[in-house]
């Protein structure tokens, strides 16, 4: 018995070292899978793709209220266009995101704006030498909410001219109790 834990433990850092010779020409640990977009259609004539590949492994927020569990993480989709804007109110009107599921499948989903998409502006005088700025304007008010799943890409079709920006919205940890009346 004395022998094998003598073996045991000079085999030790060999093993070790056989562990890491074999490892060292696999992946990086970050490394991004390949995109497999086979299952998405192409897009329409007078739609551009757009592409979010979710990160795998988000960093610890150093707030303990906030979960840590991705299943309790959505992703917000804004489309929208990067205007000039004067002192006039302006927005974009147009058909909100629809989402279309592939192949029956719950995991690949298209998400797209159909339709021809304006901008809408009060059309009232500005004062003289007031300076007009660039921003992004978003084209629905309400939040665009989808679960958040590093497996699978998300993809969104848009009319030509339109640009597609993300938000990652995490959750509280803990849940508050309703009041029943």
């Amino acid at each position: 018995m004395h022998v094998d834990v003598a073996v045991f433990i000079q085999a030790r850092p060999l093993f070790w070292l056989l562990a890491l010779l074999a490892t060292s020409g696999a992946a990086p640990v970050g490394a991004i899978p390949r995109l497999d977009l086979t299952a998405y259609p192409l897009p329409a004539q007078d739609q551009q793709r757009w592409l979010i590949q979710l990160p795998g492994l988000l960093p610890r927020s150093s707030d303990p209220a906030v979960s840590s569990n991705p299943a309790d993480w959505r992703v917000q989709l804004i489309v929208g266009q990067n205007v000039q804007l004067d002192c006039n109110q302006q927005r974009l009107v147009g058909n909100g995101l629809t989402m279309q599921r592939l192949n029956g499948s719950d995991d690949w989903v298209l998400f797209s704006v159909s339709g021809p998409v304006r901008l809408i502006s009060t059309r009232m005088a500005c004062p003289p030498g007031e300076p007009s700025r660039q921003s992004f304007l978003s084209l629905e008010s309400q939040p665009y909410l989808v679960p958040y799943n590093p497996s699978y890409p998300i993809v969104v079709d848009v009319p030509i001219g339109l640009e597609v920006q993300w938000r990652l919205w995490k959750s509280e940890a803990s849940t508050r109790q309703a009041i029943k009346l």
